[in-house]
């Protein structure tokens, strides 16, 4: 099933003021600080404060790239080192951050088992399990995005593993913990939806070349795409222009699982009054050939845009008139 990306909806920009908080890796979050000698057995770190700028629980292993598990080569995609979380095991570490504000958390990770793995990331009271099942790179490593608004000046940021395989070689991979403040959009005089052209988002890990997985059912709240929510099945992923065709601005929002892929927003609006849904679709210039289409929905109007991907970028643009019937109406891309 081919993957369609969603470039554009509506026109939106908002400026932020600067605040004293660097986006990018946590402490440490690449992993490359290795533990002591002393602190391992084997690939195993021993203590609970080994792993520098960490604090770890449970069976958790220093992975370093090339390694081999069986007859599988361990592949580090970002720098050499990784950790592997093992049943139940967790890592976690404390961020100082500004109460009140939103920060959406970046990870990458990788399945070593064909198990249905998962990981819960928290910072309390908010926590969420995210799945692994489903992988979207030819790597086998995705990044994954998960938001939080911050209750206290400290946050702990808890990485878990809630498996409980009968191969502790089956843990997930953990590699690249960042941290972003979040800014929440709002909705103009020329745009009613927030963060319509999505340049509002989660970290995007330099030196990666996948995007930002957004997992399914994530409420608009804490999403890591402010403004809107995924509601569908399956993930949507976050697309730079680094590394993807992206014809306005810098981000954009790709449907990677086609049908089983939405993103959808509620705004205010006037019953009664005539609107302009406008959106444009294309593909990511990754390669990804055939033909597509993208269904709308707002109001009681609905359209439907084909667009034949080549997989080397271009887009179309359409729009969607419709009645409002209601003081707020939900727009649905899928």
């Amino acid at each position: 099933m081919g993957a369609l990306t969603i470039l554009s909806v509506l026109l939106c920009a908002t400026c932020h003021v600067a605040l004293a908080f660097t986006d990018g890796l946590l402490g440490n979050g690449n992993f490359e600080l290795s533990p002591n000698p002393s602190d391992m057995k084997g690939t195993v770190v021993l203590r609970h404060n080994a792993l520098p700028k960490w604090e770890i629980s449970g069976l958790v292993e220093y992975i370093k790239s090339g390694q081999k598990q069986g007859d599988m080569l361990l592949i580090v995609p970002e720098g050499a080192f990784a950790v592997r979380l093992g049943n139940e095991a967790s890592i976690k570490q404390r961020v100082q951050v500004i109460n009140g504000m939103y920060y959406s958390i970046t990870f990458s990770a990788a399945r070593t088992c064909a198990q249905e793995e998962r990981l819960n990331v928290s910072v309390a009271p908010d926590s969420s399990v995210l799945p692994m099942q489903t992988l979207y790179s030819s790597n086998g490593w995705d990044s994954y995005a998960w938001a939080f608004q911050a209750e206290v000046d400290v946050a702990e940021i808890v990485i878990h593993n809630p498996g409980k395989e009968e191969d502790p070689a089956c843990g997930p991979l953990i590699d690249s913990v960042a941290i972003k403040a979040l800014y929440p959009p709002r909705a103009t005089n020329k745009n009613i939806l927030k963060n319509g052209d999505f340049e509002e988002g989660p970290y995007v890990l330099p030196n990666t070349s996948w995007g930002v997985l957004i997992p399914p059912n994530i409420e608009d709240d804490h999403s890591p795409l402010p403004g809107w929510k995924v509601e569908s099945l399956k993930a949507v992923k976050y697309i730079d222009s680094d590394h993807f065709s992206v014809p306005q601005g810098k981000r954009a929002v790709e449907l990677v699982a086609g049908k089983e892929s939405a993103i959808a927003q509620v705004a205010r609006t006037v019953p009664g009054k005539v609107y302009d849904l406008f959106f444009a679709v294309g593909d990511a210039s990754n390669a990804c050939e055939g033909s597509m289409i993208v269904e709308a929905f707002a109001g009681r109007n609905t359209i439907k845009v084909p667009y034949e991907s080549k997989g080397k970028g271009g887009y179309k643009r359409a729009i969607l008139r419709f009645v409002a019937y209601y003081n707020a109406n939900s727009y649905n891309v899928f």
